[in-house]
């Protein structure tokens, strides 16, 4: 089975910053063991990326937007990425019941 190698861009890695010192101000070790489940929840994406769905900002920008959930109801969290042949990258991490991002968002500008 092929494997991909999952790389987050800064953009990503500060939107999952951000998520998680939110977290950290009220619960510290909850953060930590959702910070640890997310990543290995992220991880899963090394292989058969293909099998999430296409997002809402597919629309957005010419590269193939794909969203990989990640939590249950009020805690979900978007994980939007696109694919190479050999590559996933993730763009941007947003909580689901955000609007639909843009592409300055998506790009982290």
């Amino acid at each position: 089975m092929k494997s991909f190698q999952v790389i987050l861009t800064q953009n990503a890695k500060s939107n999952l910053q951000h998520y998680y010192l939110r977290a950290a101000e009220h619960a510290p070790d909850t953060a930590r063991n959702w910070f640890n489940r997310f990543e290995e929840a992220l991880h899963t994406l090394s292989v058969r990326p293909e099998r999430c769905r296409l997002a809402p900002e597919n629309d957005v920008v010419p590269e193939e937007i794909r969203e990989f959930l990640f939590g249950k109801r009020v805690g979900t969290y978007r994980v939007l990425f696109t694919m190479t042949e050999s590559t996933v990258l993730i763009l941007h991490i947003r909580r689901a019941a955000m609007d639909v991002a843009d592409e300055q968002e998506l790009r982290g500008e």
